[in-house]
């Protein structure tokens, strides 16, 4: 008999330690290391970042309750009382595009090594968390590499090293580790609705002279997406990139999450099927303007109050959002981009019509085919 599988198979987020992009930042004082992550922070204002550090009191009061401090446009400070855990924490810091960590405390799964000549007894007692080092800091100008560093790592000296006042090339060289972790795209055409009102499938409608749900993979892929079509499990259409609804009864929304469950490292380009006036400039439009920072990139026409969630790019930090969304009780993915964090691009309404009933096929097939 083969092992028992207790739970559920599911393919786990390529996260590090704390967070999905992280690097620690050790060799030097916890004030050197935090000033430096507060001048690079100021240069990569543009990107989500997020600094982790822990206490230097001996005696941690516990307090009756966490205290959440907003600013006034509605960004958190947080003092959590809770324990760390890296479970909890990859959901704390799931938004944020980059980590810092003061590595005098906490591990993480990049460093960035800083040469401190008065600070080897503490290098000495981390030597065995340096195993993915990035680059260098000299702290002053006759900063040492230590003799062991070299034992321990004879490449060192090859890696890439900067003096503690550079710091736009700091930047720069983390900006480009930020980059490396941007989430490739993939298309999911949305084909698994009942089409109630259309009394068939919408799927299956011809505008072009074929299945509509064929002409939006086609869209999808000529812009080099590799596209898979969403279905639910009892609908028989043969097609090998496709993925079946496991969020039961949830719609569109379960669609996403299903996504997200086959592949949660991937941004996923959602287009729906009846959406027949979407075209190379619209998909064009949102890819130009693509945000990772953002939990997503959608559509929304110029004369329209809300965006589209069907013409859109869920990043996978929505994943989480959606998730969250779902355990509160809600299912619109609609509700979650107009309260989140989204990059939002204005087109035409015309590029946006659903087709939902029988009138509207005849109405559309006709302006299309004149």
């Amino acid at each position: 008999m083969g092992k028992h599988q207790k739970h559920a198979k599911l393919k786990l987020r390529e996260n590090d330690n704390f967070a999905t992009n992280e690097i620690s930042i050790v060799g030097t004082k916890c004030d050197v290391i935090s000033n430096l992550v507060h001048q690079v922070s100021q240069k990569l204002a543009n990107y989500k970042l997020a600094y982790f550090d822990a206490s230097h009191n001996d005696v941690i009061e516990t307090k009756p309750l966490e205290k959440f401090v907003f600013h006034h446009k509605g960004t958190a400070n947080v003092l959590m009382n809770s324990q760390v855990n890296k479970f909890n924490q990859r959901i704390q810091f799931s938004q944020y595009d980059f980590l810092f960590i003061n590595g005098n405390h906490f591990e993480g799964a990049k460093q960035i090594l800083i040469l401190d000549n008065d600070k080897e007894a503490s290098v000495v007692k981390r030597l065995n968390q340096l195993n993915n080092i990035q680059f260098v800091i000299k702290l002053t100008d006759d900063s040492k590499y230590f003799s062991f560093l070299v034992e321990h790592n004879p490449q060192i000296k090859n890696l890439m090293c900067y003096s503690i006042d550079e710091i736009d090339k700091i930047s720069k060289h983390v900006e480009n580790l930020i980059k490396q972790k941007t989430a490739s795209i993939q298309g999911l055409v949305l084909a698994g609705g009942k089409s109630t009102r259309m009394g068939t499938d919408k799927g299956t409608l011809q505008f072009y002279g074929k299945n509509q749900r064929d002409v939006t993979i086609e869209l999808l892929e000529k812009h080099h997406l590799k596209t898979f079509l969403s279905v639910r499990e009892e609908q028989e259409i043969s097609i090998e990139n496709k993925i079946t609804d496991k969020f039961i009864g949830l719609g569109p929304f379960g669609a996403i999450c299903s996504a997200f469950q086959e592949d949660p490292d991937v941004a996923w380009l959602v287009l729906a099927t009846d959406l027949p006036f979407v075209n190379d400039e619209v998909i064009q439009l949102l890819l130009k303007h693509r945000n990772p920072s953002k939990i997503a990139t959608t559509i929304k026409g110029k004369n329209t109050q809300f965006p589209e969630p069907l013409i859109t790019i869920w990043e996978p930090k929505s994943y989480t959002v959606l998730l969250n969304y779902l355990a509160q009780g809600y299912s619109c993915p609609r509700k979650v981009l107009i309260n989140s964090d989204v990059e939002i691009v204005e087109i035409d309404d015309k590029f946006i019509r659903n087709i939902n009933t029988p009138e509207d096929f005849k109405d559309a097939y006709k302006e299309i085919n004149d």
